[in-house]
């Protein structure tokens, strides 16, 4: 603020007031060496002899300012978003530093006012206030130093004429949106110079085309290489977000190239600039709007997808079934027998008995003569055996019935004598 000061009391004393004045409207301090800022502002085709005797003109601060740029402005961009990561700091400082932004800022300073040349100021390719804003820069530097450097970009260009966070949004590479989504997508994309206008002069005009899969999907012209490529490669992402047929004949050529199923390929990148053309777009002519189109499939691609669905679903069901512990083959063939209630229906009572075996025809003849010899030991006075007693042998049980049967016929025979006796 001092220095200001003093150098505001100065100025009316000073030779070259209006300059003085001009550089502080637009640096937002006074110089300290004038002589760095006039050859800052001086074009080649005006160059002019110093001091020393030598030509002066500004391409050697345009080197210098042009590091001194790039280092200030990765440094505010740095501290600016703490949580970017690399690619995304590199993508905005070209955003920033790059010819195109340089030059329109110089025009809204109004610095090419300022600037000395015997060029026409106008023509497409000279570039006069970028590479002027770059040789201020590296006057600013030389006069002041990075202190001074960082304050006129940060406070006077970033924090007055430029968004940081509104340029970082937006895209200005459609050449690399178009190649990186043809590249998820396996998709053959060529960037073919048809014609090339006044070569060999000062004015070349180029005019480029963009080839998907052997498809023409854009054309674009420029004073230069890149910046045709880049107008067609805004016209094939345009083309391409409004027209769903014209994305799903790519496709369908894909298809034809490789010989198979065309996979689910990722969504289109959303641009704003595009965006907004295709918005003004759909409200000139509202008959012809078009649904955005989300992530298709050939018919092809979905019966396959079916297909191989069902399958997984069916095997994944035998291998379910082949895995179930405790089964063998057989009984897996075999249904599951049904379970038998405790009280049995009338109709399974009245149903014929199996035969039985002689193992059950031997246990009821045991349990016959069990009871026999219990009856006899009653008339005898012994104590009847219990069913918690030892079974006999069956050859005990055998002898035993033998020795019943004997004395159940001599009574039989003494009864009949008896009975002829009292008849006689």
């Amino acid at each position: 603020m001092i220095a200001n000061l003093i150098d505001r009391i100065k100025l009316p004393f000073r030779k070259d007031r209006e300059l003085y004045s001009s550089l502080y409207r637009i640096l937002g301090f006074y110089p300290h060496n004038i002589e760095i800022y006039r050859t800052a502002l001086a074009h080649k085709s005006a160059s002019y002899k110093g001091s020393n005797g030598k030509s002066l003109n500004n391409e050697r601060l345009e080197f210098l300012g042009d590091a001194i740029l790039e280092a200030t402005v990765s440094d505010i961009l740095y501290h600016h978003f703490e949580r970017k990561r690399e690619g995304f700091l590199t993508d905005t400082r070209s955003k920033l530093v790059q010819r195109t932004t340089l030059n329109a800022l110089a025009k809204d300073m109004k610095l090419e006012e300022l600037v000395k040349s015997h060029i026409n100021n106008s023509s497409h390719n000279s570039h006069l206030g970028g590479n002027a804003l770059e040789a201020l820069v590296g006057a600013v530097y030389l006069d002041r130093g990075y202190k001074y450097c960082k304050w006129f970009l940060k406070r006077r260009i970033l924090g007055r004429l430029i968004d940081i966070d509104g340029m970082a949004k937006k895209e200005v590479n459609f050449k690399s949106k178009l190649l990186e989504w043809s590249q998820k997508n396996k998709i053959s994309a060529l960037f073919e110079l048809t014609d090339t206008l006044n070569p060999g002069t000062n004015n070349p005009y180029f005019e480029t085309r963009v080839v998907l899969e052997g498809i023409v999907a854009g054309a674009g012209n420029g004073y230069s290489k890149k910046e045709s490529q880049q107008k067609a490669a805004k016209e094939a992402l345009l083309k391409l977000r409004r027209e769903p047929k014209f994305l799903d004949s790519i496709f369908r050529a894909k298809e034809k190239r490789t010989a198979m199923g065309a996979e689910e390929f990722s969504v289109l990148p959303k641009i704003d600039e595009i965006e907004e053309e295709i918005a003004r777009l759909e409200q000139r002519t509202p008959e012809c709007r078009t649904e955005t189109p989300v992530k298709k499939r050939s018919r092809r691609a979905a019966r396959e997808a079916q297909r191989n669905n069902n399958a997984q679903q069916a095997e994944s069901t035998e291998n379910t079934g082949a895995n179930t512990p405790g089964k063998t083959e057989t009984e897996k063939k075999k249904p599951t027998p049904r379970k038998r209630s405790a009280n049995p229906p009338a109709k399974q009572a009245e149903a014929p008995m199996e035969k039985p075996n002689r193992a059950v025809e031997k246990s009821e003849k045991q349990a016959q003569a069990s009871t026999a010899q219990e009856a006899s030991a009653q008339n005898d006075g012994e104590k009847p055996t219990t069913r918690s007693r030892r079974r006999k042998r069956p050859r005990q049980d055998a002898e035993n019935a033998s020795e019943q049967s004997e004395k159940a016929r001599e009574e039989i025979i003494r009864a009949a004598e008896e009975a002829a006796f009292n008849q006689e």
